[in-house]
């Protein structure tokens, strides 16, 4: 298995003990997954496809959804790169990327096999990272992978093999968000852009952390997040994002 598998791999173990141990985690992530639901549109004709399906999760709330992920486990339907997918011209209704987009070294070699398979009224949903004045200590600091803010964002149309490991976690903030490489959304249209605030995600320890507030708050810190959302420059710690093929 090479690094970067491996890598993958590990992460993916590590998530499925903190979920099974973290029911605050799951809590936290029912809202996350309602809200992409929201963005899902079942009239359009082809199958839903989520890459990066990690331990699966989705699939609870959208059965009919085709898992996917680099790397062979029991609950996936299928093993494939985001960069070549083994699926037919316009057959896909919905895609889905749940912290994946930010995962991608070269992102416009994966939008072009995107909109490749997506038929025409379908949907690409990325649920990501923002970044804030608020979240950038918190992913700067207590997450492993980077916040990118400053690195270069790859334009490359091709992404040859092998393909390392990559994160930055500001690439989602900065492309829709700041416009940064305007012309990656070339071919696309955006029809819902949303950060919101999350602190009762980013103090639930995420997957890799220590928990830091009792579950019972848990109510009380998402109102406090419906009223800060209005602020996503300070407050903002998650975005999720719409987009259509032109």
């Amino acid at each position: 298995m090479n690094s970067s598998l491996s890598q993958h791999q590990h992460e993916i173990e590590r998530n499925q003990r903190a979920w099974e141990n973290k029911p605050l985690l799951r809590q936290i992530y029912a809202d996350f997954y309602a809200r992409i639901l929201k963005l899902v549109d079942r009239s359009v004709t082809g199958r839903i496809l989520e890459i990066g399906s990690g331990i699966g999760n989705l699939r609870a709330l959208l059965p009919e959804a085709i898992s996917s992920d680099l790397f062979p486990n029991p609950w996936l339907d299928l093993v494939c790169d985001g960069y070549e997918l083994p699926l037919r011209d316009r057959t896909v209704s919905n895609l889905i990327l749940f912290d994946v987009f930010h995962h991608l070294h070269a992102p416009r070699v994966f939008l072009k096999e995107a909109r490749r398979v997506l038929a025409i009224d379908g949907r690409l949903i990325l649920f990501e990272p923002y970044i804030s004045c608020a979240s950038f200590a918190a992913y700067g600091l207590f997450h492993h992978e980077k916040v990118g803010w400053n690195l270069e964002i790859n334009d490359a149309e091709v992404l040859p093999r092998p393909r390392d490991y990559y994160a930055a976690q500001g690439n989602a903030t900065r492309i829709f968000f700041r416009s940064e490489n305007p012309s990656l959304l070339d071919g696309w249209s955006i029809f819902h852009a949303e950060p919101f605030a999350a602190f009762s995600y980013l103090l639930s320890g995420g997957f890799s952390k220590a928990t830091l507030y009792p579950a019972f708050l848990l109510p009380l810190l998402q109102r406090m997040e419906r009223l800060l959302s209005p602020w996503p420059k300070c407050f903002g710690a998650r975005c999720l994002i719409g987009l259509r093929p032109k």
